[in-house]
């Protein structure tokens, strides 16, 4: 037996016993009374009874371990310009002080925060506030349009806000404040305060009720010590894209996400303490979250805070000069921006301006990596490109290569195999083990491993609808495909209707929203089409009501508008078009898939339920002219 499998079925047959060891490399200020609570099953806790501090394993541990004056984060700034490291001494000194002033304007354990941020050090340093603290924060990306802001803030109902006066693009210069006031005169409820850390680049007007200026909130506060709170109490909520349209809140705990991802650390990424890690992500996504800030920082790394692109800031050499300068050892990205360096810099010639004798490896995730980038990679590197799997519900990898452990062979196309703590299965319709190589609904069988979310947000219907119901005794992952006879995994395909755009989940239902509420619309359909660069993009199809006089081209360019103002620049919505009908099952049931087999050239099956077959021709003329090519029945 190798030693993967060993671990993997240790985790497996006793994972109370497993996850106890991984739990004494912190420090508890009251240890558990179970590890595993299967007592109110198919919803099982970890570390039941015990008491932590997040923010303090994650910084002032290893202040008080000597490690005070390592780096704890390295800023780095091509789209200002501007770069700096902060020590975990310092960090410290930042983070207590920030406590005392959420603290003085009245938050408290268990109160939410939400962060609109930009990628600057003061964003972290905010989370981590929150956790010294109690507070529960959530993120919400920079990107997201108001109606988006103020949906979370009426869902997660929190005391303050915390944000920053701009963004920054290689082109533009973004003002968040616009959008955070029309956020909050959008939303029925109001936090008491926002604090603003104020940009050089752009000041924010500082006159609603509640307005605080960051440095003066932080001049009139005094240092917070770390509170400790139940391992089962939230860290943070994440939202993100359902199916419906209504995002769903990602809870996460504090005692089994610091433990799995300080596991992981070690055994997935093979990082020691001191060594330089770079997830080339943002703070507003789960990477971010558990591999910008707290995997690096539980595991005693130096993390990267990169507030720029992977190519245009400014040439496609922008990743490898990072790595070179700051000495990277493990990297992590999507595989849009290996894509997009690719594109540009196809013979890899950047690669070989820089020293990238620190690199030992690449890790991909946020959506399935083809192959040849895969490939490209490997070439030009010369170090294991690893694509592994997870989402935002599970907070680390369903499946993997775990580097720490053993570096097993690579399979193009797989995610690696599952990670210990973790028993995956493909399920066919009925919930029965597919064979081997056989396409199903990928599953996770219960109980899920610690760091996982243990619910949603006041919303524990909807947590066990949504992945609890359909294969009892399972987590749905939503997603499609096959494992092979070594047990690596295939992930093919999302079995609903959520698009990635660039490692980032849309629901296809929000953006529909918006184009359907246009005057001249009176129906629509998006569905998400293979794209080289970004993963997926979004394509919208509009039914017009009768006797409509506007021009087809601005009505068009009105939703996209709209789609980018109400959504968000992440969408990507460029394209949309106008078609007779929609083609429907007698039930009314929009054929998406089929829409999307089209669009991406895939061979396809007239459904047999389908109302009338003649709008699939009209269907592969409509993609035509958005520049789809349409492929034969």
């Amino acid at each position: 037996m190798s030693e993967y499998s060993d671990i993997h079925q240790r985790s497996i047959e006793n994972p109370s016993e497993f996850w106890a060891e991984a739990a004494e490399h912190l420090v508890w200020e009251r240890r558990w009374d179970r590890v595993l609570d299967d007592s109110n099953a198919p919803i099982y806790r970890w570390f039941t009874g015990g008491r932590l501090n997040t923010c303090y394993n994650a910084v002032d541990r290893h202040v008080a371990n000597g490690r005070g004056e390592q780096a704890a984060i390295i800023y780095d700034s091509p789209i200002t310009g501007t770069g700096r490291q902060i020590t975990y001494r310092e960090l410290q000194d930042q983070v207590a002080l920030f406590a005392g002033a959420l603290a003085g304007n009245g938050v408290g354990r268990g109160d939410r925060v939400i962060l609109y941020m930009p990628m600057i050090p003061e964003a972290i340093v905010a989370v981590l506030a929150c956790a010294r603290i109690g507070a529960v924060h959530s993120v919400v990306f920079g990107g997201f349009a108001p109606n988006e802001l103020a949906t979370r803030i009426d869902d997660a109902k929190p005391k303050a806000i915390v944000s920053a006066s701009c963004g920054i693009e290689p082109s533009r210069v973004i003002a968040y404040k616009p959008l955070l006031d029309n956020a909050r005169n959008l939303s029925k409820h109001k936090p008491d305060c926002c604090i603003v850390f104020q940009r050089p680049q752009l000041q924010a007007d500082l006159n609603e009720p509640g307005d605080l200026d960051w440095h003066d909130a932080m001049a009139n506060a005094v240092p917070h010590d770390c509170v400790a709170v139940e391992a089962t109490d939230p860290l943070y909520l994440l939202y993100t894209s359902g199916t419906t349209g209504q995002p769903k809140g990602i809870v996460r705990d504090n005692g089994g996400h610091a433990v799995a991802l300080h596991w992981t650390m070690k055994n997935i990424y093979n990082v020691e303490p001191g060594e330089v890690y770079w997830a080339a992500s943002d703070i507003g996504w789960v990477v971010g979250h558990s591999y910008i800030i707290y995997g690096p920082l539980l595991s005693g790394n130096t993390t990267v805070l990169y507030e720029g692109k992977p190519v245009g800031t400014p040439d496609a050499g922008a990743f490898w000069r990072v790595i070179s300068e700051h000495k990277v050892t493990t990297m992590f990205t999507a595989p849009t921006a290996f894509r997009a360096i690719r594109q540009q810099d196809p013979e890899g010639d950047y690669i070989k301006k820089y020293d990238l004798s620190s690199m030992r490896a690449l890790f991909l995730a946020g959506e399935r990596c083809d192959p040849d980038t895969l490939h490209w990679a490997e070439e030009k590197l010369g170090v294991p490109v690893i694509d592994h799997w997870w989402q935002t519900e599970t907070g680390w990898s369903i499946a993997a290569n775990c580097l720490g452990i053993e570096l097993a062979p690579v399979k193009a196309g797989s995610v690696g195999r599952a990670a210990p703590g973790w028993e995956v299965q493909a399920l066919d319709d009925a919930g029965n083990d597919v064979a081997a190589g056989g396409i199903g609904a990928i599953a996770c069988k219960l109980p899920l491993p610690p760091g996982t979310l243990p619910g949603l947000w006041n919303a524990e219907d909807r947590f066990r609808s949504s992945y609890l119901e359909t294969f009892p005794g399972y987590y749905e992952t939503g997603d499609a495909g096959y494992i092979d006879e070594d047990g690596y995994i295939f992930v093919m395909s999302r079995t609903d209707d959520v698009i990635n755009v660039a490692g980032h989940r849309l629901s296809t239902g929000a953006i529909e929203e918006v184009l359907a509420a246009h005057d001249d619309v009176a129906e629509c359909a998006v569905i998400g089409v293979a794209d080289e660069l970004k993963g997926q993009l979004p394509v919208g199809f509009l039914v017009l009501k009768a006797g409509v006089e506007h021009d087809e081209a601005d009505i068009v360019a009105d939703v996209v508008r709209m789609v980018r103002e109400r959504v968000g620049p992440v969408a990507v919505f460029k394209k949309a078009v106008v078609v007779t009908c929609l083609p429907k099952t007698r039930s009314g049931k929009i054929l998406r898939s089929t829409m999307r087999k089209i669009a991406d050239g895939e061979p396809y099956t007239v459904p047999a339920t389908i109302e009338d077959t003649g709008v699939l021709d009209n269907i592969e003329v409509a993609l035509q002219s958005v520049g789809y090519a349409p492929c034969a029945t």
